[in-house]
């Protein structure tokens, strides 16, 4: 039955509070997660657009190019799995991740694709420097290209899959921010590495990646609503900020003077750089901000019940 509303002089019988938890505590589990995560989502999410990039620029016949990305990406394939066991812990728990084959599980095939990800590479830079045919190296480079957008994205659908208001309620959109994230980071790591005369793709992809990454994350917070509030305060809020002013200083700088000038590219390359990282590091950082307080959790379930279809944090 609905409550009547109170009407001329009459008293709310049941005031309406803050949603409170037992003793104040959080209603999910904070991330147990340490800093070395939004770091592995952040050389993981650039290898793997990286290795997209080699493939792509051998089938263009940009051999030059191709072989910078590859090696690239397998630095970053690399560090990825250190920070990876860092977080674990012992390096023993990694490989019991590969014990057991589960494509319903983010985690499970994450744990997959960075293993045959970091192998193909390995196998690819092998192959090439004791001159193998082309087939064999562009057979395990095309592998390891076919992984990279995995490899970029696992980890959005790894967060939205949790029960943390913030990421849940973002996860339909949260892989187009990073997707776009990996490809401006991996064109701007190319316009680092390599020469201004060869760099007009990575140029192109440092733009393009910004500007899906910018408008996606504008319609995430969007579509959040309420839920959004932790990318405006604290940590998180700072880091959104950051992100925004390196990822766009950068792309203005490398779009207008990267062509002609090789310390714009440079420079550019490392605010966008930086931007990718700030991204990783904000929606960590607004994760934990979001499991702190009750009132995250409880609306939007009551959104949820009110609406499901709106689109602002639902959790079911």
């Amino acid at each position: 039955m609905k409550a009547e509303r109170p009407s001329g002089g009459e008293r709310q019988m049941v005031p309406s509070g803050k949603p409170r938890s037992y003793y104040g505590l959080p209603i999910v589990k904070r991330p147990a997660w340490t800093w070395e995560v939004p770091w592995y989502l952040f050389t993981g999410g650039t290898a793997g657009g990286l290795a997209a990039v080699s493939i792509l620029a051998r089938w263009t016949g940009e051999a030059k190019l191709g072989r910078r990305a590859r090696r690239l990406a397998l630095a970053g394939a690399v560090i990825s799995p250190v920070l990876l066991i860092s977080d674990l812990g012992r390096p023993e728990r990694f490989l019991n991740m590969l014990r057991v084959f589960r494509p319903t599980s983010p985690m499970s095939l994450g744990s997959w694709t960075l293993a045959g990800f970091g192998s193909s590479l390995g196998a690819a830079e092998m192959a090439d420097i004791v001159g193998l045919p082309n087939v064999v190296v562009g057979t395990l480079e095309g592998t390891a290209g076919i992984l990279g957008p995995i490899l970029a994205n696992y980890t959005a659908v790894l967060l939205g899959d949790t029960a943390n208001p913030i990421w849940r309620g973002g996860r339909t959109i949260l892989p187009f921010v990073f997707s776009g994230s990996s490809m401006a980071a991996a064109g701007a790591s190319l316009c680092v590495a390599g020469p201004t005369d060869e760099g007009v793709a990575a140029r192109r992809m440092v733009v393009l990646g910004t500007i899906i990454e910018q408008a996606s994350f504008l319609l995430m917070e969007q579509r959040l609503g309420p839920l959004a509030e932790p990318y405006h305060d604290g940590a998180a809020g700072r880091l959104v900020k950051l992100h925004r002013a390196s990822s766009l200083a950068g792309a203005t700088l490398i779009s207008t003077l990267g062509g002609r000038s090789r310390k714009a590219a440079i420079l550019g390359g490392a605010l966008t750089l930086a931007g990718s990282a700030a991204l990783r590091q904000c929606v960590y950082r607004a994760g934990f901000q979001s499991a702190a307080d009750p009132r995250y959790l409880v609306d939007s379930q009551r959104g949820a019940a009110t609406d499901p279809g709106d689109g602002n944090g639902s959790v079911t």
